[in-house]
């Protein structure tokens, strides 16, 4: 497998320290590191993204997390391993992902329940996060980068 160019962050001017700078700001004002890893991990499943699936399996078992958890966000609903937290931060990230999939792309329920877990500036931290995420993934799909290569 071959990618189609360079990474377009690597190429325009300016794009990878501002994708960079979105990504740390919201880690400063978010909840806690594992959480966003879950939350990058599961949009990047939805998206395809095999460059940031790889990414952030490999950063959740080098900050320790284990395999059963990593193995099970993609059916986190069924899985007995995520905290409420958690599950919020990935239903939000599933609704925020796949906003052409329904009307109302993110219901009040999920709304709700992210809200009831976390802070104002906690939570717009894990919009900004899964917003990025998002960002990542449709670069890294539409110019079909390597998984792995970044490694």
């Amino acid at each position: 497998m071959q990618a189609r160019m360079k990474h377009p962050a690597m190429t325009v001017p300016g794009a990878m320290q501002a994708l960079q700078a979105l990504a740390a700001s919201a880690e400063k004002a978010g909840p806690p590191k594992r959480v966003l890893e879950l939350v990058h991990l599961r949009a990047s499943q939805i998206n395809g993204c095999s460059v940031c699936v790889d990414m952030h399996a490999r950063n959740l078992r080098k900050d320790g997390e284990s395999d059963e958890r990593t193995f099970a966000v993609s059916a986190w609903r069924d899985a007995p391993y995520f905290t409420d937290a958690e599950r919020a931060a990935l239903a939000l990230t599933e609704s925020v992902t796949r906003l052409a999939d329904r009307a109302d792309p993110v219901p009040d329920e999920v709304w709700d329940e992210a809200r009831r877990h976390y802070e104002e500036d906690e939570l717009a931290a894990l919009l900004l996060a899964i917003s990025t995420i998002n960002v990542w993934n449709r670069l890294n799909a539409a110019t079909r980068q390597v998984a792995g290569a970044w490694a």
